[in-house]
């Protein structure tokens, strides 16, 4: 009698979900080792950031978190320096191929840095992961091979859509296609033979980000790309809370014009902001992470279900 198992979706992936498993452990390993506290905060909130194009998943008269931004935030400025978080997160909306409705998030939080630091951490991070999988300094992803040795090219927003784009920053978001540009033009052509931070957002696309000093349209936000992939979303972390209540307001008013629906205001973590440190974040995909490790093409290939397959 046969007793081998019918060959399903499941078992062809069953590769790429054990390097998934030992992705999960070296981050977990490469946090522990520099005395960062693995943390939980709740999955379901009473009321979510608001972003214009990010859309929370209502759970009952709540929801669930998009990121679990808000909660360590607040963590931080109860005197947690320095924690990292492995979580499930969840976007009305979001599915193609390299996003899912319901993502794994790395999240960490540093007091007393700023998103320069952030940025020699990522090539940290992302070093010691491959290396401990075999596959640093040079790692092969759709038929091209890319260096991870440090340090990684710099590239300033404005700078990127000079040599990219075809019209300038300032016009792009002008005319409301400053994203367009970005994903169709921009992105696919970043990380290809080194990975890119891309650097120095427009003060408008960062809704909880520091802005530069002495510069009032700049915020300290970066992207990381390898291999065309967006892997992870970094800021210097806005500590103001009347600006930041300022922001969530123009950020609601956005979604209202564009006819989508507001969320409560997170009076607890606008408090607690006023005594949060100066402190640089990071949200890191971790499937798109291991879409890159196991040099696949599709999110689908790297997660054991889909939406679709329940």
């Amino acid at each position: 009698m046969d007793l081998k198992p019918p060959v399903t979706r499941l078992s062809l992936k069953k590769d790429k979900l054990h390097v998934r498993a030992r992705v999960l452990d070296a981050v977990r390993r490469f946090f522990v080792a520099q005395a960062y506290l693995e943390v939980e905060t709740p999955i379901r909130i009473p009321a979510p950031a608001p972003e214009t194009h990010i859309d929370a998943q209502p759970a009952g008269d709540w929801y669930l978190h998009t990121s679990p931004e808000l909660g360590m935030k607040r963590l931080l400025a109860a005197g947690y320096p320095q924690i990292f978080q492995i979580c499930k997160c969840f976007r009305q909306g979001e599915r193609g191929r390299r996003h899912l409705p319901e993502l794994t998030m790395l999240e960490w939080y540093t007091a007393g840095v700023d998103y320069r630091h952030m940025m020699a951490q990522c090539e940290s991070l992302v070093g010691f992961v491959a290396a401990e999988l075999g596959m640093a300094p040079v790692i092969a992803y759709q038929q091209r091979t890319i260096d991870l040795t440090p340090p990684w090219t710099r590239l300033r927003v404005e700078d990127a859509f000079r040599r990219f784009g075809d019209c300038a920053m300032t016009e792009a978001l002008d005319q409301d296609r400053f994203d367009d540009i970005m994903g169709l033009q921009i992105e696919p052509r970043l990380g290809w033979d080194q990975p890119v931070i891309l650097y120095d957002y427009p003060a408008e696309c960062g809704a909880l980000a520091r802005l530069k000093p002495g510069q009032t349209d700049t915020a300290e936000r970066f992207e990381l790309y390898i291999g065309g992939l967006e892997l992870c979303n970094a800021f210097s972390e806005l500590t103001d809370p009347h600006e930041q209540r300022q922001r969530f307001a123009e950020e609601t008013r956005r979604r209202r014009e564009a006819g989508k629906s507001s969320y409560p205001v997170p009076e607890p973590f606008l408090a607690a902001l006023a005594h949060m440190p100066d402190a640089a974040g990071n949200a890191l995909g971790i499937d798109r992470l291991v879409m890159l490790l196991t040099d696949s093409d599709s999110i689908d290939q790297v997660v054991a279900f889909t939406p679709e397959a329940l």
